[in-house]
């Protein structure tokens, strides 16, 4: 949720000893794990309704375009969105061991926060919740990505600047990467008023490509 404001091989020779077969025989074993294709890493989206499509044609989305980003740049790697609409930092922390022990993410991806804005939820709870996620997802040795929200004006400025504030603490004292803004560039561009849908809250379509290109440059080095 947000507010309105993605060779050639030598002839054998005739003769030859067990030994010498058997020390062929190692070289070749030695040498396959190299020439194995690479083990696809996991990305796992753990968000709210921004990253669950809410009011969008399936597949459409910032996360379905970051599937197909990685697969445009042939990046062994596959994205599982487990975002649910409406869901908080309580509701991420309460599934996320279950999805880690599930998916065994190598890249953690945390979009959540703004539903507990809308619920007046503790700011020091939502900071402690991030936390303790970004905290489980590294000692299931996954990389984490944290993707901040701001709140509209009519929250008022300590309080919008207190909200933006937490997400880069978390980050910094959690050592996880970074995106400040998923909206920018939706919420705060001139022509914000086409990139919403009715309720004014969640993006449009036409959005998700720009939320993708907010989050794909920090992402992309986590890979």
């Amino acid at each position: 949720m947000a507010f309105f404001f993605s060779a050639r091989a030598d002839t054998m020779r005739r003769h030859f000893t067990l030994p010498a077969l058997a020390l062929g025989c190692l070289g070749l074993a030695g040498s396959m794990p190299a020439a194995a294709a690479k083990t696809p890493a996991t990305v796992l989206v753990v968000g709210d309704s921004l990253s669950a499509e809410y009011g969008l044609p399936r597949g459409t989305g910032w996360v379905a375009l970051l599937e197909q980003r990685l697969a445009h740049e042939h990046i062994a790697a596959h994205v599982v969105n487990a975002s649910i609409s409406g869901d908080t930092t309580a509701g991420g922390r309460a599934r996320l061991r279950a999805l880690l022990k599930a998916h065994g993410p190598q890249v953690v991806v945390l979009e959540l926060g703004g539903n507990d804005a809308l619920r007046g939820l503790s700011l020091a709870a939502t900071q402690a919740n991030l936390a303790e996620m970004a905290r489980e997802a590294k000692a299931a040795g996954a990389r984490v990505l944290i993707v901040g929200m701001q709140m509209p004006p009519n929250y008022g400025r300590q309080y919008g600047e207190e909200f933006v504030a937490l997400f880069a603490k978390v980050a910094k004292d959690q050592g996880a990467a970074l995106v400040p803004f998923l909206l920018k560039g939706v919420a705060d561009a001139p022509n914000a008023d086409t990139l919403f849908q009715p309720d004014r809250i969640h993006p449009r379509e036409v959005a998700h490509p720009t939320m993708l290109g907010n989050v794909w440059p920090v992402l992309k080095p986590l890979l």
